[in-house]
């Protein structure tokens, strides 16, 4: 019996060509987040439950009127590296690696893919032009999804 094929899905209306596309249209909406002081355990255990890659660290920010703000990233790869090194028991926010770089859902997807690029950041947090409060993360993958399915 040989290998399956995979057959190209063509684009849909839903997903635009790659010179059209948005972060707004690839981005996953909703933030998965932890606290800082969250064990590497307790964010594995996020992510496996989630099938997600990233999980946001939460902070405050140093306003007058502290806000939630996404203080770091923890990737799969941050948790690896410190099982790895033996530190299974840090906090997430000494795992935290990723730079955090934002970005709005307008923002045309290719000079989203630039910035992950120049910063090597598989994930930016997607923010609201108008309130900057998280609102999804873009990933490499949602990139690919655009580059697979959108019409050309």
């Amino acid at each position: 019996m040989s290998p399956a094929t995979i057959q190209p899905y063509p684009g849909s209306y839903l997903t635009p060509a790659v010179e059209h596309a948005t972060v707004g249209d690839a981005m996953h909406p909703g933030i998965l987040s932890c606290d800082r002081d969250a064990t590497a355990t307790e964010v594995a255990r996020m992510m496996a439950t989630h099938h997600v890659h990233c999980i946001a660290v939460m902070g405050l920010s140093h306003d007058p009127a502290p806000e939630p703000i996404v203080w770091g990233i923890v990737s799969d790869l941050d948790l690896i590296r410190a099982s790895v090194g033996g530190g299974s028991e840090r906090t997430a926010a000494a795992l935290a690696q990723q730079p955090i770089i934002s970005v709005n859902p307008s923002t045309p997807i290719r000079e989203a893919a630039q910035l992950m690029l120049t910063h090597s950041a598989p994930h930016l947090v997607v923010v609201d032009a108008d309130t900057q409060r998280p609102i999804g993360i873009l990933s490499t993958l949602d990139i690919a999804g655009i580059l697979a399915w959108g019409e050309g």
